[in-house]
């Protein structure tokens, strides 16, 4: 017990205790704020991935379109709906059908 009363009246006991309680909890950088600044930089690098992803697979589409005009002419049918003067084109278009269940 006197030990721990000894503890409790050194100072640089005490300013160490309030340093690191002051620290963790009250700084402008403290534990929560590290965690939630962590998680954000997570975040953003999944994000970064992703995106460097779509990035490549657009450039590789690019290439493909500008030099294979097959690709070329699939990808303005599929995506602009374009054809040619002699056709017809038709969308259709699915929708999920319902279901409805009677309780009777």
């Amino acid at each position: 017990m006197k030990r721990l009363l000894d503890l409790l009246k050194n100072k640089y006991f005490l300013c160490s205790i309030a340093f690191i309680v002051w620290m963790l909890f009250f700084d402008r950088n403290d534990v929560a704020s590290q965690y939630d600044y962590r998680t954000k930089v997570n975040k953003l690098e999944e994000e970064k991935e992703f995106y460097n992803k779509e990035i490549a697979q657009a450039e590789k589409d690019l290439q493909e379109l500008t030099t294979n005009s097959e690709k070329l002419e699939k990808f303005a049918r599929e995506r602009y709906l374009m054809k040619r003067d002699n056709e017809d084109v038709f969308v259709i278009i699915e929708t999920q059908a319902k279901e409805k269940e009677s309780f009777f």
